[in-house]
């Protein structure tokens, strides 16, 4: 589509100025530039990052990356994957290290596509964004670094971010004009400092840790395995990694030591000298260290994450904590993400501006989450083990869970956050709740199990025209559309409400009526997900078998439209064992008469409403968009 970067073709000026190409200044310049944004992309290094810093990619970022068409080529890489967390301690009489438990990595409970931890070199990850961006025609401008900004609306309300940008050698100068700046700097970004936003600390710093990547020789026989390790000597977190290389977290120095400092450093002899006394009995070399370095944990997170909602931060430059969890990516990834379909939708003519100041509460919120598990987390991990024998009754499955030792207890509870799809965003606007100002009696019918806030659930169905079994949540690509999925349960009982549905969904008034693509009449007949509007792809899911089903008799316009977009509900889920429809199932939705989820286009749940005959379904959705549309919804009468 035409950005808005198209009524304005002056060199200097851009939609966005994005400084930083660490995971979140990528992830957001990724999808900015695929829905055709003009970007102005810097980063101080002259290459991406060469060795060490995050590597871990958790369940629901490998959905997302899935979801860009990204998730093969990082996996071709061979990344490490890890299916289970190894405890190991000292045993009874003291000496040495025993293994005490397993847990998986992201238990059963949790209803993930890939149920493991992705470990792979973070500049790796880097590469498959950076090449993603020469496809649309942005490039990473090395070493580059930024200077100041000034942020005006009213001097100039259109580009109102002035940005001085400077080589890093100090022999260039550029100024240029942006509608938006985005910091992803890191913990020590300019911006934010520039900006007079201070970082809050939860604790002071009271562990130092040194952090070793290489290629290990050793008769431990979890290497190859995530473990955490507590002896007599320390305490260690292994971390398997790509080409046989293992990382190595090691605590160098702890406040309760009587020459604590938080400046304290180590060289690598010294750490991994400490890493044998940790191992004994087992032997451990390095054949070769490939990165080094020792950090004190500090957990802080930024007071503010914009001001005027033109000056953004995002990633570490807004929270920093101990990488031990894997979160620091992740967060990074769903940092950008939130923030760009908003910008989108709004610069695109969508969404009003006021849905850019849910992108701090947002976030932080989920910041607030991560510090505190993070800060729980480091400090039991730096303590001195509990006895063998509390952290076996943890990892059985029997009525001794009230002997649970603390850490082991508090891994257990985070799994779901630390996966990534415990991220609950609270009520607003775009997150449906009593409070909303669409009141309608047939929104979230009380039977569903989806929450408003979370991602969607996970289901298989088969899909009408080619017979694929295919999983729904995928389905549609991140392309900044909402997605609406029609459950239309059984077509015997629902083929009045879903022709009714389609009807005054083609009211010009409605949400989808007022927002038509300018070129609807040309647009390909092979074009899948978008045909008749940028922002809306439309999905329908019948409770019946694929041969019950008939595209041309059962599906009304412009549903029948999106015919790539038409699903059979008929495969089994163990999670709901006796469902005939198990997507209508596991949504908790009558698998009769079905219902509609509008998911964000983050994939995040926004409202839940019954499916009826009438105008009923269409209006409660069109009280839901109008809350945060451009356009008044509603009321006309006259059809597409």
């Amino acid at each position: 589509m035409d950005s808005p970067s198209s009524k304005k073709s002056n060199s200097l000026h851009y939609d966005i100025v994005i400084v930083g190409a660490g995971p979140v200044g990528l992830m957001l310049s990724t999808c900015l530039a695929r829905w055709g944004y003009k970007i102005k992309h810097i980063d101080n290094r002259a290459e991406p990052t060469p060795t060490g810093r995050a590597d871990g990619i958790q369940p629901r970022s490998l959905d997302l990356l899935r979801n860009m068409g990204l998730k093969s080529t990082i996996m071709a890489h061979k990344p490490a994957r890890v299916f289970e967390v190894a405890f190991w301690d000292p045993p009874h009489d003291g000496k040495g290290i025993v293994r005490t438990g397993t847990w998986a990595s992201c238990p059963s409970f949790i209803d993930a596509r890939y149920p493991f931890t992705t470990l792979l070199h973070q500049g790796r990850i880097e590469r498959v964004f950076i090449s993603d961006l020469a496809k649309n025609g942005v490039q990473i401008q090395r070493p580059w670094t930024i200077k100041g900004f000034e942020s005006n609306d009213i001097s100039n309300p259109e580009y109102p971010v002035e940005v001085y940008l400077e080589h890093i050698d100090g022999t260039r100068q550029e100024t240029v004009r942006a509608k938006y700046l985005f910091s992803g700097e890191g913990a020590r970004s300019s911006v934010r400092d520039q900006l007079g936003i201070k970082i809050t600390h939860k604790d002071p710093i009271s562990h130092v840790w040194g952090v070793i990547d290489g290629v290990v020789k050793t008769d431990f026989p979890d290497i190859k395995m995530k473990c955490t390790i507590h002896s007599q000597h320390g305490s260690v977190m292994v971390i398997p990694r790509e080409d046989n290389m293992v990382r190595l977290y090691i605590q160098i120095a702890s406040s309760t030591d009587a020459d604590w400092s938080p400046r304290k450093t180590a060289t690598a002899e010294e750490v991994q000298a400490s890493a044998k006394r940790i191992f004994d009995p087992y032997l451990i070399e390095w054949e070769r260290v490939e990165w080094y370095s020792v950090y004190p944990i500090g957990q802080g997170i930024s007071d503010k994450y914009t001001i005027d909602h033109r000056v953004f931060l995002g990633g570490d430059a807004c929270h920093t904590h101990s990488p031990k969890a894997g979160q620091g990516m992740n967060t990074a990834f769903l940092d950008a993400l939130n923030l760009a379909w908003k910008l989108h939708a709004v610069e695109a003519g969508f969404a009003d501006r006021a849905i850019l100041t849910t992108y701090e509460p947002e976030r932080k919120d989920v910041a607030e989450t991560l510090l505190s598990f993070d800060n729980k987390y480091a400090k039991l991990f730096s303590q001195r083990p509990p006895a063998a024998k509390e952290v076996q009754a943890a990892s059985e499955e029997t009525s001794a869970q009230i002997e649970d030792n603390e850490f082991v207890r508090t891994f257990k509870e985070a799994c779901e956050f630390t996966s990534g799809y415990g991220v609950a965003y609270k009520p607003n606007a775009l997150n449906w709740s009593p409070t909303h100002s669409a009141k309608s009696p047939l929104i979230h019918p009380k039977e569903t199990k989806l929450r408003t806030g979370r991602i969607m659930i996970n289901a298989d169905v088969t899909r009408v025209v080619d017979a694929n079994l295919v999983h729904l949540e995928q389905e549609v690509p991140l392309n900044g559309s909402f997605r609406i999925y029609i459950f239309a349960g059984r077509p015997s009982v629902t083929s009045k409400a879903l022709k009714d549905f389609a009807f005054h969904l083609g009211n010009k008034k409605s949400f989808y009526g007022s927002y038509l693509r300018p070129d609807i009449d040309s647009v390909s007949h092979h074009e899948k997900h978008n045909p008749h509007s940028f922002f809306f792809t439309l999905c329908t899911v019948f409770a019946a078998r694929r041969d019950q089903v008939e595209i041309l008799r059962d599906v009304p316009n412009p549903l029948a439209r999106y015919r790539d977009h038409v699903y059979a509900d008929d495969r089994w889920d163990r999670r709901v064992p006796d469902a005939e429809a198990a997507a209508h199932a596991k949504m908790g939705l009558d698998q009769e008469r079905g219902g509609i989820v509008v998911v964000r286009p983050d994939g995040y749940v926004g409202i839940v409403t019954s499916l009826v005959e009438g105008s009923g379904t269409v209006d409660a959705l069109n009280e839901y968009f109008g809350a945060f549309t451009t356009k008044k919804l509603g009321e006309a009468v006259a059809q597409l």
